[in-house]
């Protein structure tokens, strides 16, 4: 099993002679992108505290390394999100600790047609969590009037996706808001700051993941929304 990086801020304790405190409860997330994904939930792990997440719950992203760094096939990804619950690095409590498996939708429009397969095989014990089509969906949501103003008149580019040259008509929708390139540049992380909006946002589409063809979808702010409301029972 190749090494896995564990990216949290929790803080059992601020001085050595506090008893140390372990979380009730872990959230860990894995995610398709190696990049714009890492560099959201970095930052919204960092800013845990400002979401008032209750203090015995934890966030933590898994960052595949080595060999698996390159994992993004949702089958092969929901297998490793398995494999990592036995690794003793990251103390995965099968009772009461949640895996949440990120990956897109865009390749079930048209290429692969194993998408309810796929759902029910990671909804075995796994949290899923899906954007169609991509992950830049989710990152649009974090501005005020989004819906209104580039998801509704765009409805059918936007599922569709193409192309123009190695840019997605969502990408460079993404980037016309934001001027942040979201493959390359960190900075795009710093939109978890305005998460409250994208879970106000996602409500106005599509969320269930199981009706999620040909339809614009998300689900990751409905997710962050129920750790949210973990009270640690």
């Amino acid at each position: 099993m190749a090494p896995v990086r564990s990216y949290t801020n929790w803080n059992s304790r601020t001085t050595d002679n506090e008893k140390q405190i372990e979380p009730y409860r872990k959230y860990f997330f894995i995610c398709e992108g190696a990049n714009t994904e890492t560099w959201y939930f970095k930052k919204l792990i960092d800013i845990r505290k400002s979401l008032n997440i209750h203090p015995l719950i934890d966030i933590r992203l898994l960052e595949k390394t080595e060999k698996d760094k390159d994992i993004s096939y949702p089958r092969k990804l929901i297998a490793f999100a398995e494999s990592q619950k036995d690794n003793p690095e990251i103390s995965f409590d099968r009772e009461r600790d949640k895996m949440i498996v990120v990956f897109d939708a865009d390749i079930f429009e048209e290429k692969v047609q194993d998408y309810d397969e796929v759902l029910a095989l990671g909804e075995v014990g796994n949290i899923i969590a899906v954007s169609n089509p991509a992950f830049e969906l989710f990152l649009l949501l974090h501005f005020e009037n989004t819906y209104e103003q580039y998801i509704l008149p765009n409805e059918e580019a936007i599922i569709k996706n193409d192309k123009v040259g190695n840019q997605t008509f969502l990408y460079k929708l993404l980037l016309s808001k934001t001027g942040i390139n979201s493959k390359k540049n960190s900075a795009i992380g710093e939109l978890a700051e305005k998460v409250d909006v994208a879970i106000l946002q996602e409500k106005k589409i599509n969320e269930d993941i199981h009706e999620c063809k040909g339809k614009i979808t998300c689900n990751i702010g409905k997710i962050i929304e129920s750790i949210r409301n973990d009270d640690g029972e």
